[in-house]
This record gives C-alpha cells, structure tokens and sequence, in this order.
C-alpha cells in the first residue's frame, strides 16, 4: 500500500471512530485502532483541516475528539431540532458551584446559594450524567463529594475544566448584562506618590 493510501486508510480509519462513538474519542484510543506506523497528531490534524468550513467540524471536548455541527449553523438548525429539556435554574446553579468548586460537598454547595439544596435537583444532575459522586469527605457523616463528569465537558464544549470561564470575567460579564459598566481597574499612583 502506498504511503497516500495509507494516509488516506488512517484518515477514514479515524473519520469513522469518531462518527460512530457516542462519547469524545481519546487521541490514545485513536492510537490503539490507527496502524502503529500512523502519526495520532498529524492523522487529527489532517482530519480537522478535511472538515473545517464543513457542516459538521471536528472539535476537542472533554479530552476527545467529537463531531459537532459547525457554530455557524447551529441557530438554524434550532428551528427544526427539538431542544433537550432545559435545567431548572437551581439546578444550574447547583451545577456552577460543583465546576468550580469541586470536589465539593452538599453541604458546601448549600452555604454558596444560602439555601438549602432538594434531593430533586442532585438527582436531575445525575440523570443527565453532568456530575458523579467522586468519594467522601473524611469528616463526621461521611458526606459524599460531587465532581462534574465528562459528559458535562461534552455538553458545554470544554476540552477541560482549565477552560471554564474565569471568575473576574463572569463578573465583568454579568456587570454588562445588568446595564452598568465593569468594575474599573484599581488606580495606580506614581512611585513618588505612594
């Protein structure tokens, strides 16, 4: 087989493991199906460049790759797919504080919103798969600790949680959005002034 051939084996190799997986393909699993002489980086790289500007693009989320339907259309393509049922803003909520956090207990999510936190809105988290009981804190009562799954860096596009989005910049957003300006910079004086 020449060398195009091969490329071209590997190409539709990758092309059709990820279309078929259900969840992001890891470039380690990719590795394990692609010939061994196969570069894993360049076969990713060739397969992105062979869909970029296409309907369906190939993305990085939740440390694997994944085809997604390319940004730019996903608006109209809402018109005609049924969305999936929306979380409840508690829930939300509840789901920020576990990203950011994590791992974190009931408890503690229960001081961040101030109020106490319904078994209803837990359950709604694990039967989306976005959080996952990850141990139990050493203290008294065991309290269980929750952490996000992959499943919910798939369901927000983050390659991992090294891209939410930082503190100051929701604050900053949230400023815009309520109308008022962000919070300006802290003023800073000359070196004989301060």
């Amino acid at each position: 087989m020449s060398d195009d051939a091969a490329t071209e084996d590997a190409l539709r190799l990758a092309e059709a493991l990820v279309f078929a997986s259900a969840t992001p393909v890891t470039p380690r699993a990719l590795a394990q199906l692609l010939p061994e002489e196969a570069d894993v980086t360049a076969v990713i790289a060739a397969l992105r460049a062979r869909f970029s500007g296409r309907g369906v693009e190939l993305a990085e989320v939740a440390g694997g790759l994944q085809f997604r339907t390319a940004a730019d259309l996903a608006p109209r393509l809402r018109k005609v797919i049924e969305q999936p049922r929306r979380l409840p803003r508690v829930a939300m909520e509840t789901l920020a504080i576990i990203a950011y956090r994590q791992p974190v207990t009931r408890g503690e999510i229960e001081e961040v919103r101030g109020t106490a936190l319904s078994q209803n809105t837990i359950d709604a988290l694990l039967e989306a798969e976005l959080i996952a009981p990850c141990g139990r804190r050493e203290s008294p009562g065991r309290p269980t600790l929750w952490a996000t799954t992959p499943a919910f860096l798939a369901k927000f596009g983050l390659k991992s949680l090294g891209d939410l989005p930082r503190r100051d910049d929701l604050m900053n957003d949230a400023a815009l959005f309520a109308g008022a300006s962000p919070a300006p910079a802290a003023p800073t004086l000359p070196p004989d002034e301060a």
